[in-house]
This record gives structure tokens, sequence and C-alpha cells, in this order.
């Protein structure tokens, strides 16, 4: 179990056979492959793509950026060079794959249209409307990430030596751009999912 645990590759290639063992359970108690199960199977992978993405988001707002003025100075490097831009990788790609996968179930449950017209383009139930917003300000926050933060972070961190001449006061400015969008996509987190639930239960 040890050999498990103690390495993450091993620990999620867990993960994955026991999601399949449940699988293979279903199949066996007579599920079926059919559309049904596939609308399930991209909810699954856009629920999964995120809590990675909206975990990261979160640990960025509510512990790396008001501890990092309490972090003694020569203990800030290991976080501006390890720490942060692993994190950021795993945060942008989360996010892409969160838009990814919804916009597969959209097409998928057949709603994709009315919910991006907000039910303007006809079928505007409650359900279609709200998860109508909540894809948009979903789209919102990835076009932040990759967009303005991502590129703002790179700047300020000097990721993969890019800009190694940036004065520092460009990279204050970058740092804050980056983190004012983060928190903006901290705002926005609280509706979308509000949006994204009461799309399912309301």
């Amino acid at each position: 179990m040890t050999i498990l645990l103690t390495n993450l590759r091993n620990a999620v290639i867990t993960g994955v056979v026991l999601a399949m063992l449940v699988a293979g359970l279903y199949l066996t108690m007579g599920g079926a492959l059919d559309a049904n199960y596939w609308r399930f199977f991209f909810r699954w992978l856009h629920v999964l793509s995120g809590v990675m993405w909206i975990g990261l988001l979160w640990y960025f707002n509510f512990v790396q950026i008001p501890l990092m003025p309490s972090i003694p100075d020569e203990q800030k490097p290991a976080i501006g060079k390890h720490i942060a831009p692993a994190a950021l990788w795993w945060f942008r790609w989360g996010a892409m794959s969160t838009i990814v996968t919804g916009l597969i179930l959209a097409m998928l449950n057949g709603y994709i249209v009315q919910a991006l017209s907000l039910g303007l383009s006809g079928g505007g139930a409650v359900r279609t409307t709200l998860i109508g917003i909540g894809m948009w300000l979903g789209v919102i926050m990835w076009f932040n990430v990759w967009f303005i933060i991502w590129p703002n972070q790179q700047k300020a961190l000097n990721i993969n030596n890019q800009h190694p001449d940036l004065a520092p006061e460009a990279k204050a400015a970058s740092a804050r751009t980056a983190m004012l969008f983060s928190r903006t996509n901290t705002v926005l987190s609280i509706p979308m999912l509000y949006c994204m639930v009461g799309a399912q239960n309301l």
C-alpha cells in the first residue's frame, strides 16, 4: 500500500483502476454503454476537471496569496520557482479540460445552443437559463486563466526564463494583474457553481 500512496502517479492510477472496476460492476449488473452512459461519463470528467481547476483557484486565493507576505524573503523563491509554476500548469489545463468536457456534455444533452443563448433561441426554461449563465461565467473564467492570468504569471515569475530582463516594477505590475483576475475568478466561481448545481436541481 505504501508503494501506491507515496507516489502520486501510482495513487492516480489506482484511483482510475478503482473507477474502472466500478464501471465493470455497472456493466455486469446489466448497465449499458448507451447515450445515457456517455452523458454521465462526460459529466464525471467535467466534475473531475472542475474540482482540479476550482480547487487550485481557491488554493491560490485562500492560501498562497494571503500567506505570501508572511513568508520570509529567503523562502519565497521556492514558491515562485517550483510550487507556483507546477500549480499553474494543472490550473490552466484543469480550466481547459473543464470547458471542453462541459461543451461536449452540453452537446450530448442537446442544450448547447439554448444554453449559450441563455434560452433566447427557444427552450428558455429555468434550467437552460441557469446552465447558460453558468457556462458563460465559466467561459469568462477560462479566458481569464489562459489570456490574462497565465501570461502575467509567466512574466511575474519568469517561468521558463522567458522574461529574464523584465524590470522589477513590470514584474510587480504583472503579479498584481494576475492576482486581480484570479480574485475575479474566485468571485465568479461562486455564482457559477450556484448556476451549475441549480440547473440540476431547480
